[in-house]
């Protein structure tokens, strides 16, 4: 590694946040279960600024993301030129009831990685905080 290379983090708005969101699919939800913190990878895609996931009923990520605070991270790392971001996005999930919303939500690219299909519910963060960060090197 050149030494004389340095560190620059940029701090990320909210639009430049959700501008590298629209180029990703998988994401982590973090949320409490049985008073417990956990992480769980989720494949997600973005409605009107809204990040949707699919879930089946009675799983930890449905069950405890539903109308609870929840966070959802996803970063990207460019190992060769040591340089990368990360989005952290806090706020209130639910589980979409609403026909029109239920209607739009169906129609993202969102495919279930398990379950056989059995991921019938879609569940929504709608963004109160949203921040980020870009680690790059400078010459």
């Amino acid at each position: 590694m050149d030494c004389d290379r340095r560190l620059l983090f940029e701090d990320l708005g909210r639009e430049d946040c959700l501008e590298l969101l629209q180029g990703e699919h998988v994401g982590r939800v973090a949320l409490t279960a049985r008073a417990l913190p956990i992480v769980l990878p989720v494949n997600f895609a973005l409605l009107d600024g809204d990040i949707v996931w699919r879930s089946a009923q009675g799983t930890k990520l449905n069950d405890a993301s539903a109308g609870f605070v929840v966070a959802f991270e996803v970063d990207s790392y460019e190992l060769d030129h040591q340089q990368g971001w990360s989005v952290m996005v806090q706020g209130l999930a639910h589980v979409v009831t609403d026909d029109e919303e239920l209607d739009r939500a169906m129609e993202l690219p969102l495919e279930p990685w398990a379950l056989d299909g059995m991921a019938d519910r879609y569940v929504c963060l709608v963004p109160n905080i949203v921040t980020g960060m870009r680690v790059r090197h400078t010459e």
